[in-house]
């Protein structure tokens, strides 16, 4: 099982009301992707975190990761939210099944 983890740098003067709604959205486009189980995201509580937004999701493998990110409606969110929303971002992959090489995930 693959794990990933991205975190967003919001643009300065984004509001409130925009962020609940890139949540919303992000909550349905994932559900909308069968390949993406597990999925959340939030926004940050501490104010100085640098990286006001996140999401994250379980895949089965790298190539259902994969799948995902070539989905249709995640380059929808991808474009209308997370491309005008945010400045920057960092992205994470973990492998959770324990004794399995990463390599072969």
């Amino acid at each position: 099982m693959v794990h990933y983890i991205a975190l967003y740098r919001i643009r300065k003067g984004t509001s409130e009301e925009v962020l609940e709604e890139m949540i919303r959205a992000s909550r349905s486009c994932f559900r909308r992707i069968n390949e993406a189980h597990n999925y959340r995201s939030g926004r940050a509580i501490d104010p100085a975190n640098s990286h006001g937004f996140f999401l994250s999701a379980d895949f089965e493998s790298l190539d259902k990761y994969e799948m995902f990110r070539e989905d249709p409606h995640y380059r929808r969110f991808l474009a209308e939210h997370l491309e005008a929303h945010c400045s920057g971002s960092k992205e994470y992959l973990y492998e959770t099944d324990p004794g399995k090489d990463p390599k072969y995930s």
